[in-house]
């Protein structure tokens, strides 16, 4: 994903994506480190505390930081203006120590995971659905509009400023991120959680994420290809920063029951190292 906004947005006019302003490898440089921040730094999050299972208690003074610092998302990313600035820094450092934890849990316990779970063929049917969905972003995320008439994409559509832009803008999509969100809680919910009394957490921070992706990209589709068709003008409300809306108690129900149902199949399941 980061090599893909890095490529495209180097070279594919501002005026052809979305709020960013910068041209060139400036460019691309300055929208991958925002991909960085959102959606990665949320990631990163999960990453950390299932790393830490692992790990000594001694991590903790890595983990802590890595997670506060992936948190700041919502401080320094603004979706009007998408351009990088020096406040990018603290999620893409929390990332870094994020990753650094992962690979110091691989190299300590191996990979583990579930050699089974009952939810399994949902995972599959899941991820799959949410493939053919996202085929509209992905070839914007490559710079170019998915041929065919089934999706919309070239299409001009006109933004709430008034400004006509293709319903399917070439670049990065918040339903991208929603997506990606989506099939890390689907593979990251299969790993060990060697240190049991971090279960709750990690499962809480897993469903989180499950309800936040699953909306964020449901609402992107339904804007681009369902209310951009004509069909309807009921809009999805937009939902990529916390807000004191209704949407967002459906939010939190939808992470509390995905908490409860990921540590319900987590229940008794046995792990194979690999």
């Amino acid at each position: 994903m980061v090599a893909a906004v890095l490529v495209t947005y180097s070279w594919v006019p501002p005026d052809e994506t979305y709020h960013v302003s910068r041209e060139g490898i400036a460019g691309g440089l300055s929208r991958a480190v925002t991909v960085v921040n959102f959606p990665i730094a949320l990631v990163a999050i999960a990453l950390a505390l299932i790393a830490t299972c692992a790990l000594p208690r001694s991590a903790w003074l890595a983990t802590a930081p890595a997670i506060a610092l992936c948190a700041t998302v919502p401080f320094f990313n603004e979706q009007a203006n998408l351009d990088a600035h020096w406040g990018n820094a603290a999620p893409a450092v929390g990332v870094l120590l994020a990753l650094a934890l992962t690979f110091a849990a691989a190299r300590r316990t191996g990979r583990s995971f579930a050699a089974s779970r009952p939810w399994d063929r949902g995972r599959v049917v899941t991820a799959i659905a949410v493939g053919l969905v996202s085929l509209p972003w992905a070839a914007a995320e490559l710079g170019f509009h998915f041929p065919g008439d089934f999706f919309m994409g070239e299409e001009l559509g006109t933004e709430k400023d008034g400004s006509l832009i293709a319903a399917v803008h070439l670049g990065h999509h918040h339903g991208t991120d929603g997506a990606l969100l989506v099939l890390s809680v689907l593979l990251l919910s299969r790993i060990g959680i060697l240190a049991r009394r971090m279960r709750i957490a990690v499962f809480a921070v897993l469903g989180a994420l499950l309800a936040y992706g699953g909306m964020n990209f449901v609402q992107d589709a339904w804007n681009e290809q369902i209310v951009k068709r004509g069909w309807t003008e009921q809009g999805i409300p937009s939902v990529i920063l916390p807000a004191f809306e209704p949407i967002w108690l459906l939010i939190v129900a939808l992470s509390v029951l995905a908490t409860l149902a990921l540590l319900h199949e987590d229940k008794g399941t046995s792990y194979s190292a690999t």
